[in-house]
């Protein structure tokens, strides 16, 4: 097993703007490990960091005379973070993953997110999470490079006046010019890596971040291995929550899945934030077929915004199917279901691993150095998912998928078993357990 030995991270180094705000040394994470494996390759990674004792300034002014009564304690010191997002479900979810970690280990933090101004996926759904958002323009619109110029002064401006203790990078464009701004301010750059091939603005934040978190093992060769942790994709904290199948499926079909004769079944299909045009079309196909042969099957189908309203004119309404065209409530729709079908994005690949679901994959061919393909063999490699290229998609080669999948409990079983034992649902914690320990915080909640 190939190990890797992180250097011990450097004590905080707070930036002209923020020297005066005192942040009081504490104990930090002593030799934690944490090992994500795939196929018959491991990685071992420590964060490490030194002892630092917390020892409370005295006051040589003490007043003899005062009464035993003391004074209430001074509120802690916030913890200002600071992330960068696009309208990518994979950049959103981690960042508001790891969000929600800090919220249960530090008492008072502070959060930013710099992302595409509204209308835009992040514009609503960052803030429905509780969180406050700072528009910043695209950097990569026509006139680049000035369009990246105005983006990198347009963060500069929000962290200078947020004063961050450090920026989590989580991929997409809005990261490379908002960890520019971050490293021109003296802030410390983190980044986290969903895809197991890095996308250009993480791999080039990579060269100046102190610590890279990434999702897979298999893509610490592209960045600077001391740096590198492999914990694994952060997870929405409702996914590891427990829910009934039985309530889950209520949810979404409150007036037929009773009637159901013999053992109901779900399907989810997800098409993504922005629609899915080969799986879309391919369901469009069939499903009436299937639904009409399956009399205990059932379909959630989620068509993507930019999809919802060409489906909904197209597809008749049954009682045994559910067209919508975003899921807010996923927690919900994993646990209905007995089966996904879906696009290889990481985020997705790391839900389905951690909720213990058999899929089928259609890798997008399109996506930047065709992360999604990689992704999807990974999973079939460490969670026996079902694998379809685009080219290999239709009606036909779908539905056998499906039968074999759904025909066979002993292989879902299976299936299920493989992806639990390689989850990892406590990433976001472990990265915001790194990120304090970095800064010399202690979890103090």
């Amino acid at each position: 097993m190939a190990t890797y030995h992180l250097l011990s991270p450097l004590s905080l180094s707070i930036p002209p703007f923020h020297r005066h705000r005192h942040l009081s040394p504490s104990p930090t994470y002593q030799n934690q490990s944490y090992i994500y494996i795939h196929s018959s390759l491991s990685l071992s990674l420590s964060c490490n960091s030194s002892h630092i004792t917390n020892s409370a300034p005295t006051n040589s002014n003490t007043d003899t005379t005062s009464t035993s009564a003391t004074a209430p304690p001074p509120p802690p010191a916030p913890l200002r973070v600071a992330f960068s997002g696009t309208d990518n479900g994979s950049h959103i979810y981690s960042s508001i993953a790891i969000a929600d970690s800090f919220s249960l280990l530090h008492p008072n933090p502070h959060f930013l997110f710099l992302s595409p101004p509204s209308p835009s996926l992040s514009s609503t759904t960052i803030p429905s999470a509780g969180y406050t958002v700072s528009p910043i323009p695209n950097p990569f619109l026509p006139f680049f490079p000035f369009s990246l110029l105005h983006s990198t002064i347009s963060c500069l401006l929000s962290l200078y006046k947020f004063k961050p203790h450090v920026f989590v990078g989580t991929g997409g464009y809005l990261s490379l010019p908002a960890g520019i701004a971050a490293f021109i301010l003296g802030i410390k750059v983190v980044i986290q890596e969903q895809n197991s091939y890095p996308g250009t603005e993480s791999w080039l934040l990579g060269r100046f971040a102190e610590r890279v978190f990434l999702g897979f093992n298999g893509c610490v060769k592209y960045f600077q291995k001391d740096k590198c942790m492999v914990y694994g994709n952060p997870v929405r904290v409702s996914l590891k929550k427990y829910t009934s199948k039985a309530v889950a499926r209520l949810h979404f079909f409150p007036n037929s899945i009773k009637k159901v004769e013999g053992e109901a079944q779900v399907i989810l299909v997800l098409g993504g934030s922005t629609g899915a045009p080969a799986i879309n079309y391919t369901v469009l196909n069939m499903y009436a077929d299937m639904l009409t042969e399956h009399k205990n099957w059932y379909i959630i189908w989620q068509t993507g915004p930019d999809r919802f309203a060409e489906m909904e004119s197209l597809v008749r309404r049954h009682r045994r199917l559910l067209l919508t065209p975003f899921l807010h409530e996923m927690d919900m729709a994993y646990a209905a279901a007995d089966l996904i079908i879906s696009r290889a994005g990481a985020m997705t690949c790391t839900e389905i691993l951690v909720t213990g679901k058999p899929s089928i994959l259609v890798p997008l061919p399109t996506a930047p150095n065709d992360h999604e393909t990689k992704n999807a063999y990974i999973m079939t490699e460490v969670a026996g998912s079902k694998v379809l290229t685009e080219d290999e998609l239709d009606s036909s080669s779908l539905e056998f998928a499906i039968d074999e999948i759904l025909g066979n409990e002993k292989l879902r079983e299976e299936i299920s078993e493989k992806a639990l034992s390689v989850a990892k649902p406590n990433a976001s914690m472990d990265i915001a357990k790194c990120i304090l320990s970095l800064l010399s915080i202690s979890a103090a909640k």
